[in-house]
């Protein structure tokens, strides 16, 4: 089986509860490290699948590896190749495919819930999961949609929380996180937490009953990442 490329931007955002879903189906996976000066590969015909994870930076600045990324995603919508994004790889996948990445009403940082969108698509990508359910969250940008892809997840604080288009999921929430990755984020950036609008938690709000709510939020990317993974698995 050929590998999952994973794309991270910073050193801190990782795939996280991804890696473990990949190794219990036997997914071979490779890291390409942006944050540390690697390349990004212009091809797509050795790996299976392709992961962008997030990042501190904006789909719209001015920076090389955002413009190969993007050609990169286009050229694996052009051979339907599954892509999947968080965060920052959600809005640089919709910039790929047309769509624009705007600041959102508010920054939504920490937990909050999200909705299942009443649609087919939805109900098949996000099968055996509730309609609403709490995820983590760090943005202060939205992608708009791309033509032809469908929302699949919203909330009050974002319109757009993931959508599908073919082979490919965004996500502007973030499913992948483990409790070592909270506890980091919120110790590395506590001073961008400590007095903000009801849709800025503090360190203490993230980390309150933290080991429930990382085993609920594994619970939920378990079963999208399964999803994700299904035609990585048949055709291999």
């Amino acid at each position: 089986m050929k590998p999952v490329r994973i794309f991270r931007h910073i050193e801190c955002e990782g795939p996280g509860y991804l890696l473990s879903v990949l190794d219990r189906f036997g997914v071979p996976h490779e890291l390409v490290c942006i944050d540390r000066g690697d390349e990004v590969p212009g091809q797509i015909d050795d790996v299976s699948g392709l992961v962008f994870m997030g990042g501190s930076m904006s789909v719209n600045d001015d920076l090389s590896w955002i413009k190969q990324e993007i050609s990169l995603i286009q050229l694996a919508a052009k051979y339907r190749l599954p892509v999947l994004g968080h965060c920052l790889g959600g809005q640089l996948m919709a910039s790929a495919l047309g769509a624009n990445v705007v600041a959102n009403k508010v920054q939504e940082i920490g937990w909050f819930e999200v909705q299942k969108s009443a649609s087919a698509l939805s109900d098949e990508w996000l099968a055996g999961l509730p309609d609403r359910m709490e995820v983590f969250h760090w943005h202060g940008e939205m992608f708009t949609l791309p033509d032809g892809a469908e929302n699949i997840l919203s909330n009050e604080n974002c319109p757009h929380q993931g959508f599908v288009y073919e082979n490919m999921l965004a996500m502007q929430c973030h499913i992948e996180m483990t409790e070592s990755l909270i506890v980091e984020w919120a110790t590395r950036f506590a001073d961008q937490l400590q007095s903000g609008p009801d849709t800025v938690q503090t360190p203490e709000e993230m980390l309150r009953n933290l080991s429930a709510r990382i085993r609920d939020l594994n619970s939920v990317a378990e079963k999208i990442y399964t999803r994700w993974l299904q035609p990585i698995i048949h055709n291999a």
